[in-house]
């Protein structure tokens, strides 16, 4: 097997001949080039591992070539390497498709990093990558294609991306996808749900920390920065990082250093970050809930995952792999969707997305004697509107979700409009009989999901945070 020389383009000979005497060292061979010009003359001369191009060149800069390798040369990861501290022009160069950047002075181990990432990658996807992203992201909707599309081009890259989605839609498995289709997928991909940690332990967990920092601290512990390092880490629910928090993830992930609560001395990590919220973070931005700059950092690509309404073709492909995995967990045989059950799924609006249809599933088996699924086995959450509801608009979900009946827990869709199901009448002030529902709500969802309480907060669309502020609310104690 041939190996590819690296390309160092930068007008400072001492510069080229420092990089290529690293390269060197680490048993790779190197050419080098000093304009613009002579770059792009050698990069159609010949294939080349990675290309390190300096931001200012004689007679060009280098976004200009980095524009030109990503069409001429899209087999090709080039890194951009950038004055220290120069963000805007990192940001802009992976916005153009730079693989990854290098801030000046070089360091030994990113360098090093960096390279073994750009010549593990492969020139395209493989047919065993193609065959994964369509397992997990199932269906042949326009709106999938692209979205498949998008991760394979972005999987190639070091780039922060962001995941913008509505709960349920799918974002961790989108991000679990990049991580797997990278170079960096033998190395650890690590979620962690922001809204789920105490703000007072954010530091700590994001960070690590020396033991006798503060008190409880009994012994060393390593961060999440750190458990990830070489791999990537998705900050899940990204906006309910706490303010000051946001400040010192900047930074992080500015300088690709961290500092362990107690500790004087700085940690190098190589994580790529990966960010993700069903929540607008421009308006956050623009309400001084979430930093500018921390925004425009995560955002370098941005990835939009539909909502299930907007894809209605795919549910029939999405609801067979579900049933044939939920078949496999159960040892029975497989599930089927009969054409009038598959009809009653695509005019329900599903505001809980593929989760809301994974629990639907879940559910009419649990309560289904029979393999074959008509309409009539299929039972929907409680408080949404029903297949027979379907003109509803989508910017009314939220509004129709808080509907509640709260006689029963699970309520068949075909329930006759004429059945005992009835509002109690109320005795109390409006607010304790809203506290009663809700109430009832939560405790069916805590029982649903076996009171794992991380679970119960995902089916009912609200933060870790929020649900136990509720159960504190409502008197609700295990």
């Amino acid at each position: 097997m041939t190996i590819l020389p690296v390309l160092v383009v930068d007008d400072e000979p001492d510069i080229c001949e420092l990089i290529a005497l690293t390269l060197d060292r680490l048993g790779h061979k190197s050419q080098t080039a000093h304009t613009l010009l002579e770059a792009k003359e050698k990069l159609t001369q010949q294939r080349y591992a990675l290309c390190l191009t300096d931001m200012r060149l004689p007679d060009g800069d280098g976004l200009e070539l980095i524009s030109f390798i990503s069409k001429a040369c899209p087999g090709t990861p080039v890194a951009m390497i950038s004055a220290h501290g120069n963000m805007d022009t990192a940001i802009e160069a992976l916005k153009r498709g730079a693989f990854d950047f290098l801030n000046k002075p070089i360091q030994l181990d990113e360098l090093k990093a960096l390279i073994q990432s750009a010549i593990t990658l492969p020139a395209s996807a493989s047919d065993e990558d193609l065959q994964l992203i369509q397992q997990r992201l199932a269906g042949n909707s326009t709106a999938i294609n692209q979205l498949r599309d998008t991760i394979i081009k972005v999987a190639r890259s070091q780039a922060p991306v962001f995941i913008q989605g509505e709960s349920g839609s799918g974002k961790e498995v989108c991000a679990r996808t990049i991580h797997d289709l990278s170079s960096r997928k033998k190395a650890p991909f690590i979620a962690v749900n922001c809204g789920a940690i105490p703000s007072e332990l954010v530091e700590s967990e994001f960070f690590g920390h020396k033991k006798g920092s503060f008190t409880g601290a009994d012994k060393d512990k390593m961060g999440l920065f750190a458990s990830a390092h070489g791999g990537t880490l998705l900050l899940d629910e990204v906006a309910d990082l706490p303010l000051a928090m946001q400040v010192k993830l900047l930074r992080a992930i500015q300088e690709k250093s961290i500092r362990p609560v107690g500790s004087n001395e700085e940690i190098s990590i190589d994580v790529r970050i990966l960010s993700a919220t069903h929540k607008n973070l421009i308006e956050l931005v623009k309400q001084g809930l979430f930093r500018n700059d921390l925004f425009y950092r995560i955002n370098v690509i941005e990835l939009f995952v539909p909502p299930l309404r907007e894809r209605k073709e795919d549910i029939a492909t999405i609801a067979a792999h579900i049933l044939k995995k939920i078949s496999a967990t159960m040892q029975r045989g497989v599930f089927e969707l009969s054409d009038d059950a598959i009809l009653k799924l695509q005019g329900y609006l599903f505001p809980g997305n593929i989760r809301e249809l994974e629990n639907t599933l879940e559910r009419t088996i649990a309560l289904c004697d029979h393999e074959y699924i008509e309409s009539q086995h299929l039972i929907f959450q409680l408080g949404q509107p029903s297949p027979q509801d379907n003109s509803i608009a989508p910017d009314s979900i939220d509004r129709q979700a808080t509907k509640h009946q709260p006689n029963e827990s699970i309520i068949n869709a075909d329930t006759p409009s004429d059945s005992s199901i009835k509002n109690p009448p109320r005795d109390g002030s409006l607010d304790d009989y809203l506290n009663d529902i809700e109430r009832q709500e939560i405790l069916a969802a805590l029982d649903y999901c076996r009171w794992n309480k991380t679970e119960t907060a995902k089916n009912l669309g609200i933060s870790f945070r929020s649900l136990r502020y509720r159960l504190k609310k409502l008197d609700i104690d295990e």
